[in-house]
């Protein structure tokens, strides 16, 4: 029971990075504007040139991984800074958003607790 549920999390948590991901590349959702701080921050990202693109590519190939439940212990490694740093950003910059990226960051953390089994060769001494 607790496997199916979790399953469930992971496969909506998955719809929502593939809709994240292809919005980074097709710009179909409009974002509200955000604080000036935060404005600066995203485009100075912007600005890179490169961040966006890979950010969203990210998300759109860990999506994919949720949503089929193959590489997910992988992704959610690959995944893990960017949510952080989404989340960090929203709690020092703008707090709009943050409901968001704290759902994604939990999600995250329930991915990895759940397959940390798969982790233990990492951390043996």
């Amino acid at each position: 029971m607790k496997n199916k549920i979790f399953l469930v999390i992971q496969m909506i948590s998955g719809l929502m990075l593939v809709i994240f991901g292809l919005n980074g590349f097709l710009q179909f959702m409009s974002m509200p504007l955000p604080a000036p701080e935060m404005g600066q921050y995203l485009g100075a990202l912007f600005a890179s040139g490169f961040v966006f693109p890979i950010v969203s590519f990210v998300l759109l190939v860990t999506g994919i991984s949720f949503l089929i439940n193959k590489f997910t212990s992988l992704f959610a490694i690959i995944l893990a800074p960017i949510i952080l740093n989404a989340f960090l950003s929203h709690i020092f910059l703008d707090m709009n958003g943050i409901g968001a990226s704290m759902f994604l960051l939990l999600i995250t953390i329930s991915v990895m607790i759940a397959n940390r089994e798969r982790y233990a060769e990492i951390f043996k001494a």
